[in-house]
Parts: structure tokens; sequence; C-alpha cells
């Protein structure tokens, strides 16, 4: 088969397209042909080798994937070729006490595709039968692979980190990328006011269609004193966080007495200052947020399959332009997913 691959971390020049074997499934797995992959700043991170996992080289990316199934296992039950699915991008063992409250991140064995598995930057990918969705409603592939990875890190973040609640205030940062396109979204139909934060005017009017009640040009305007102007200088309940460094002191600023910031990344840099007399005086909560459980993925597409949340995609790629599609969103020059095509 025809996969992007990298033998060894580096810029944009180490991803090639080239053959590579096509996998062969286990008896409780699944061989997925892909028809779209969507692109996550993950891959721009493992691609460099900024992040801790040593990657089985050479490596294939790609963590949201949609595909039809061509291949079952002989202990796969309740799949056919022929189906079209998702992929859950979260792997985990399935029988550790964590993955049996549905605390799949919280399991010792937990990675995601195109990590410690090969993922979706390929023709053909395989999986564990437990990650395989039926592809909810009348969604196409693009649509499917646009969903999962973002769209659970942002309910997971808003409800079972931060446990949002309906009238409260909420401040979601990067409203063009995945997450924040996504947590936009998830805020609004949980009945919250949602302000957003872009770096140009043409985002932040894409976030409000998507539902966003106010924005705020990070290139132009102060984060933390429009929050104040908007609020009342009372400041925001809850802050969708993913940037880092950057706005860190600008969002923990904006936070109300016993507002919650829940971070998922660090696209910016990871290092960032806190003041303590600030978080015990006016009793927020700073928290750390990473993916979810397959239930709260289920929890998702029913809303996705009944239309009352939507899939947001920039632009497509054919996966031998992968570098193409990297160098975009490392310019940052995107509103939603960026996809790939086999």
């Amino acid at each position: 088969m025809k996969a992007v691959r990298f033998h060894e971390h580096g810029g944009l020049d180490v991803l090639r397209y080239e053959d590579a074997p096509e996998p062969k499934i286990n008896p409780n797995e699944v061989l997925v042909k892909v028809k779209a992959c969507a692109l996550n700043h993950l891959d721009l991170w493992l691609r460099a080798g900024g992040r801790a996992w040593k990657l089985p080289m050479p490596h294939i990316l790609g963590s949201d994937i949609a595909g039809e199934v061509v291949e079952v296992g002989s202990l796969v039950e309740g799949r056919k070729p022929g189906d079209r699915v998702l992929l859950a991008p979260g792997i985990s063992c399935g029988e550790c006490p964590e993955c049996w409250k549905g605390l799949d991140s919280a399991c010792r064995a937990y990675t995601l595709f195109g990590v410690m598995a090969d993922g979706g930057y390929a023709e053909y990918v395989k999986s564990p039968a437990s990650n395989v969705i039926a592809i909810p409603g009348d969604l196409d592939f693009d649509e499917a692979a646009a969903v999962p990875l973002v769209f659970l890190t942002a309910w997971h973040m808003l409800f079972a980190r931060a446990g949002l609640r309906p009238g409260e205030d909420v401040l979601v940062m990067g409203a063009g990328s995945g997450v924040g396109s996504a947590a936009i979204q998830v805020a609004k139909l949980a009945g919250a006011r949602v302000i957003s934060v872009a770096g140009t005017d043409e985002k932040l009017e894409r976030a409000r269609e998507l539902g966003a009640d106010h924005g705020i040009n990070h290139t132009t305007q102060s984060i933390a004193e429009e929050v104040r102007r908007l609020t009342a200088k009372r400041g925001v309940d809850v802050i969708v966080e993913h940037v880092g460094q950057a706005v860190w002191e600008d969002c923990f600023d904006s936070l109300a007495t016993y507002g919650r910031l829940v971070t998922c990344g660090a696209t910016s840099g990871a290092e960032a200052k806190l003041n303590v007399q600030a978080l015990f005086g006016r009793q927020r909560t700073v928290m750390g947020s990473f993916m979810g459980g397959k239930g709260e993925l289920m929890d998702v597409l029913k809303l996705i399959g009944e239309g009352k949340l939507k899939a947001v995609i920039d632009s497509h790629f054919h996966l031998k332009d992968a570098r193409e599609a990297q160098q975009k969103m490392e310019e940052r020059n995107f509103f939603g997913k960026i996809l790939l095509h086999p």
C-alpha cells in the first residue's frame, strides 16, 4: 500500500510518500480502507520529536480516521466488509480498573492511532474491533474523520473536567482550531455564553457562525481587558485553553472568582507562570485534560448524527501532499480540520 511515513524526526522534509506493508490483522482486529484522515497538532509534534513517546520507526501518523471495512478477524462480531466506519482515536487495554470506569485516557497502556500504533496517513489501517464505530446519520467520510479527536477533547474538557453549567460564560482560545471550533459548539449547545478568541476577524466571523456570542482578536485587542468589558469586570467561568505560554497570563487574569481554566495543549510553549495568591484568593481552579472515554465519544456522535453539532472542515489534500497539509497547519492558515485523502 501507499503511505506517508517518516524514518527520523525532523521538519516537513522527513515525510515520505512511499510503499509500506499492508497491515495484517489479528483475530480481534478489523482492517479498514482509509477514505479520509484529519490532521491534528499532535502530528506536527510527533514528527518533530517534541513528545515523550519513543515512536516505532518508520512511523505512520494520523489519529482521526474514517473509511470502509475490508476485512474482519475471526473473533469479531457486528462488523462486516463494506461497513462505513470511523475509529475512536484512543486505544486502551479495556481490562484495567480505569478502563472499566470509562477513564480510557488514564489507562497505563493508553495510546492513539498515529502514536504507538500506525495511523491513517495510509491506504489501510488496522484497528481493535472495540474502536470501530458505525458512522452516524448521513455523514460522509470527510465529516466523520473531522469529528472524533477534537470533539471528544472539547467534550471531556467542558463536562468531565470543568463541569460546565447552563448560563455560564466560556472563553474559547484558538477559535479556528479543531478543538476551538468544537468547543464553541458544545458550550453553546449546553446553554453557555461563548466568547471566542482568534487572530483574524475572518476567523472570529466563522466562530460567530458556529454560535459564539462575542469575539476577541488577540492581535489587536487585549484578551483580559476585553473579557472584563464583556463580563462587567466579573471574568469568565470556564476557559478552554490549548495554546499555552503565549496566552497563559491573559487567560488566568480573565477568570472569575471560582472560575475554571482547563488546558489540553501548549502549542506556543509549555512554561507558564502562576500567581498563587490570585489562585487561592479568588478560589480559581487550573486543570489539565487529555482526550476522553469511548462513552463520551458516543455522546458526541449521537449529537453529530442528529445535526446538533457539526464537523468543521477547512481543506482537503491528497495523501501524497501531506507535507503541504502539515505546512498549512504550521502556518495556522486554517479554520477547522485539514483532511488527507489516500
